[in-house]
């Protein structure tokens, strides 16, 4: 599944182990890894300072080594505008389905066993939470 980038050990042996279907979290510098993740998941903590790095740094990360088939992002159904996260997160995925749902439907699908990596980071933007969904890798000429 892997393509190319991303020189951090445990993502990327983390990433080599999935395969189309399972779920990759990039939690906020806010979100509760620690209780809203499936306690198989292996976890690695980027959180450096606040705001280092951010949710979209890691995803850029995650894009160049996977392929991503699906996103997941909280929010609430009373926010009415587009959190500006969510811009960098489709220039990042052109074309992948982005779907939100509210927190607790977000945290549910968090601690399914299809996810397999969690990572923290210390995005401190609300609701810079993404849950992707690894995709498949197809060869050419097939």
């Amino acid at each position: 599944m892997l393509k190319t980038g991303c020189v951090n050990k445990e993502i990327l042996g983390a990433a080599a182990e999935c395969g189309h279907g399972d779920q990759i979290i990039i939690g906020s510098g806010n979100f509760p890894l620690d209780s809203q993740v499936n306690p198989d998941a292996k976890r690695v903590y980027l959180n450096l300072m606040p705001g280092v790095p951010t949710s979209d740094q890691v995803l850029k990360a995650l894009v160049s080594i996977l392929n991503i088939e699906a996103g997941k992002m909280i929010l609430p159904p009373e926010v009415k505008e587009k959190p500006s996260v969510f811009e960098a997160y489709e220039q990042l995925l052109p074309g992948v389905e982005l779907k939100t749902c509210d927190r607790d439907t977000f945290y549910d699908a968090c601690k399914k066993s299809t996810v397999k990596l969690a990572i923290a980071c210390a995005d401190q933007r609300a609701f810079s939470n993404i849950l992707v969904t690894v995709g498949v890798v197809r060869s050419e000429g097939l």
